[in-house]
């Protein structure tokens, strides 16, 4: 009898190692591969891929975490709920892109191109966006509190029921932005173009933080908000 359980000894033993092997395999963390090609899903984590050209490819559900992004060409790409936490996009073309419910957390994005681009519900905490150009784009319940959106362009821009906590938007042109149930307590407005934006609607904001910026008769503000002595503003203001 021992005899025999002998002579299964070794089988049962590769059985073992087969099973403990697909397990490991199920359970262990995926590893970022940069060479990977672009796709739902990749894992780009820390990788560098400046200046590629990848219009129109797909992220979604994408991990970018600390990827440098910068100066490629992502028109029209696909990042819907991908994980762009701090990555770098400086420069990058984003003009019609999807980043809806994206993770964007102290992500990079100077000088970014983002005209007509769609950021609906996504999270752009501490985000970089300084001189970046939003014109049209889609930021309907964005969580941008505490970014950094210094001479950013939102003309036109869709920011209802944003969150705009404590955003540096000083010389940001806000010219018909729409801006309804959007929150601006404490946002920094200094030198931001108001011309033509509707503020009847928003949340959080004081008449302190109207000095200096730049208004006139066909901006919209809330009820009990008074317009500053300083409006309208001249054309070098608004410059």
């Amino acid at each position: 009898m021992r005899r025999g359980w002998i002579r299964l000894l070794p089988g049962l033993l590769l059985v073992l190692l087969l099973i403990l092997g697909l397990t490991s395999a199920i359970t262990s963390p995926s590893v970022a591969d940069c060479s990977d090609g672009p796709g739902p899903g990749v894992d780009w984590t820390g990788c560098t891929k400046m200046n590629r050209l990848m219009s129109g490819d797909d992220f979604r559900g994408a991990k970018l975490v600390g990827a440098n992004l910068s100066s490629s060409d992502l028109t029209g790409a696909d990042f819907t709920g991908a994980d762009l936490t701090t990555a770098t996009l400086v420069r990058a073309q984003l003009a019609g892109a999807v980043l809806k419910r994206a993770e964007l957390n102290k992500a990079m994005l100077d000088r970014a191109d983002l005209q007509n681009a769609d950021l609906d519900a996504a999270q752009l905490v501490k985000a970089e966006l300084s001189r970046a150009n939003l014109t049209k784009a889609q930021l309907v319940g964005a969580n941008l509190e505490r970014a950094e959106l210094g001479r950013a362009v939102l003309a036109e821009a869709n920011l209802t029921a944003a969150h705009l906590q404590s955003a540096y938007l000083a010389r940001a042109d806000l010219r018909h932005a729409v801006l309804a149930d959007a929150d601006l307590s404490d946002a920094e407005l200094y030198l931001a173009d108001l011309r033509g934006t509707d503020l009847s609607a928003v949340r959080g904001l004081v008449a302190q933080q109207l000095v200096d910026t730049c208004g006139d008769d066909t901006t919209k503000l809330p009820a009990g908000v008074t317009r500053p002595p300083s409006w309208p503003c001249t054309s070098r203001e608004a410059d």
